[in-house]
C-alpha cells in the first residue's frame, strides 16, 4: 500500500510537470514561457482532497497572485527593440485568471498602440520598467482619439477587475514631446500637436494599480473614461525635464470623465499642472494622504466647457493633502464664455490641508480658461456651486496675490450656496492679516471675508 501511495504521487508530480512543459512549449514569442499555479497540479489536488481548501481571494473575489497561471516575456534589448506583440499575447494568455510578470531589472519598450479593452481578471506585476518609444510621427498618427480635450493615448486599458502593481515604472519618455509642442496648450484651438496620455481605462470596471512609479507622461498621466471603481495606492508620479526651455506642460497627475468611484490614497506627484483633476461626470471621489509639489492644485473640473451640455462632480471627501510650490490649492474650476455649457459642483470637502508657498491656497474659479473680466462679466458660467466644506486649510501663501490667501468669487449666472470655512489659518508674506475674498455667495461661509473690490492688490 505504502509502495502504490508513493508511486502515485511519484506520477502526479511527473504529470504536473510535463503539463507545465506543454503550456511553455507551444507556440509562443521566443523568451516567453507560462507556468501553472501549484494549486492547479494533481499534486496539489491530490494533497488538499481530505481537507477541505478554500484559497484566498482578492478583494473581487478572484485568486491571488499565488494561485494564478504565470506569463513572462523577454525583455528589450534596446529602446528600439519593440515588444509590443509579445506584451499583448501576454496579456490575451493571461486573461481570465493569469498574471504576466515583467521582471525587475528589465526594460519593456512598447511602440505600438495596444488596445487592451478585452479584460477579465487579469493582474499584471510590473517590478521591471514599461518604456513607450517616442516616436513622434508615429504616435501622431496611430493611436486612441478621444474628442474631450483632444486626448489621446498610446493604449486603453478595459473590461473587468484588472489588477496593475509592483514595484516597477510606466515610462512616457515624455522629453521629446515636450520639446516638440513648444508650450502649445491643450485647450488652444489652433493646436495640432497631439500629446498621448499614459495611463488610460475605458469601459473598466474594478481597477486597482499599486505601487508604481508614473513617469514623464507627454501630457496627462492618468485618464479615467466611463471607468467604475478605480484605485490608485501608494502611487508616485513625476514629470520633470531635462530642458529649462521646455518644460512639461499638461501632464496632470489624475483626470477623469464619467467615473464613479476614484480612489487615490498614499500617493505623490510632482508635475507641472493639476495634482489632481476630475473632469465632467465624476462622482463618490475619496483621497487621502495625497503629496503635491509645483501643481495646478487639487482642483474640481474643470467642468462646464462644451456648449449645451450639462457636466456635474459630487461626492468628494479630500483628507489630509500637502500642497508645495504651487499655482493652487484646493480649487473649483468652471467655463465661462459665450459658447460653454452648465451644471454643478456638489458636496465636497477638503479637510486637514496643509499649502505652503502656493499663489491661491484656497480658489473658486468661474472664468476659467483664459477669460478676461469683461467676457466672463457678460457671459457668467452657469456651474451651481453647492455645499463645499474647506476645514483645516493651514499654511502660508506665495504672496503673489497679495495678502489674499482664498478667493470665492462665485458666478453672478449660477446659485453658489452652502459654502462653509472653518479653522482656516493661511498666512501670507505680503502682510497681515491674511484676507479671505467672497462674492455672490448665498448665505454665511463662517469665517470673515471681504469682497473683491476691497482686497489689497
Amino acid at each position: 500500500m505504502k509502495l502504490s501511495i508513493a508511486f502515485f504521487l511519484s506520477s502526479a508530480v511527473y504529470l504536473a510537470s510535463a503539463s507545465a512543459i506543454a503550456v511553455e512549449t507551444g507556440s509562443i514569442p521566443a523568451g516567453a514561457s507560462i507556468t501553472l499555479p501549484r494549486s492547479s497540479s494533481i499534486f496539489s489536488r491530490f494533497a488538499s482532497s481530505s481537507k477541505s481548501h478554500h484559497p484566498q481571494k482578492d478583494n473581487w473575489g478572484n485568486a491571488l497572485e499565488n494561485d494564478r497561471r504565470k506569463v513572462k516575456i523577454r525583455a528589450s534589448k534596446s529602446d528600439t527593440d519593440d515588444i509590443s506583440d509579445d506584451f499583448l499575447w501576454a496579456i490575451k494568455k493571461a486573461n481570465n485568471g493569469g498574471l504576466v510578470h515583467l521582471e525587475k531589472g528589465k526594460k519593456y519598450v512598447i511602440g505600438k498602440k495596444l488596445d487592451l479593452s478585452f479584460l477579465q481578471d487579469v493582474y499584471v506585476k510590473l517590478d521591471g520598467e514599461l518604456k513607450f518609444t517616442n516616436d513622434i510621427d508615429y504616435w501622431q498618427a496611430n493611436n486612441f482619439y478621444y474628442p474631450f480635450q483632444k486626448s489621446i493615448t498610446f493604449w486603453v486599458w478595459g473590461g473587468k477587475d484588472i489588477k496593475i502593481y509592483g514595484s516597477g515604472v510606466i515610462n512616457g519618455n515624455g522629453q521629446a514631446w515636450w520639446d516638440g509642442f513648444s508650450g502649445a496648450e491643450i485647450l488652444d484651438p489652433n493646436n495640432k500637436f497631439y500629446r498621448p496620455i499614459l495611463f488610460l481605462t475605458d469601459n473598466a470596471t474594478n481597477v486597482e494599480v499599486t505601487g508604481l512609479h508614473l513617469k514623464d507622461s507627454p501630457c496627462w498621466t492618468t485618464f479615467m473614461v466611463r471607468t467604475k471603481n478605480v484605485v490608485f495606492d501608494n502611487v508616485y508620479i513625476d514629470a520633470v525635464s531635462t530642458n529649462v526651455s521646455s518644460l512639461p506642460k499638461n501632464t496632470d497627475g489624475f483626470d477623469s470623465l464619467n467615473v464613479d468611484g476614484l480612489t487615490v490614497t498614499n500617493t505623490r506627484v510632482n508635475v507641472g499642472d493639476d495634482c489632481f483633476s476630475p473632469k465632467p461626470n465624476t462622482t463618490n471621489i475619496f483621497v487621502q494622504n495625497l503629496w503635491c509639489n509645483g501643481t495646478h492644485g487639487v482642483s474640481m473640473g474643470s467642468i462646464g466647457q462644451y456648449p449645451g451640455v450639462k457636466d456635474y462632480i459630487s461626492n468628494a471627501w479630500i483628507e489630509n493633502v500637502t500642497l508645495l510650490n504651487g499655482e493652487n490649492g484646493a480649487r473649483l474650476k468652471a467655463w465661462a464664455g459665450p459658447n460653454v455649457g452648465y451644471g454643478f459642483i456638489d458636496n465636497i470637502t477638503y479637510k486637514d490641508i496643509h499649502i505652503e508657498n502656493t499663489d491661491n491656497p484656497v480658489v473658486l474659479d468661474q472664468c476659467y480658461f483664459n477669460i478676461n473680466e469683461t467676457t466672463c462679466a457678460a457671459y457668467p458660467s452657469n456651474v451651481n456651486i453647492t455645499n463645499i466644506n474647506f476645514l483645516n486649510i493651514h499654511g502660508t501663501s506665495s504672496g503673489k496675490e497679495g495678502k489674499v490667501v482664498a478667493d470665492l468669487t462665485c458666478s453672478p449666472g449660477a446659485a453658489c450656496s452652502g459654502i462653509h470655512l472653518e479653522d482656516i489659518n493661511i498666512t501670507s508674506p505680503a502682510g497681515s492679516p491674511p484676507q479671505i475674498v467672497c462674492d455672490n455667495i448665498q448665505g454665511d461661509i463662517g469665517v470673515e471675508c471681504i469682497p473683491k473690490s476691497e482686497a489689497d492688490d
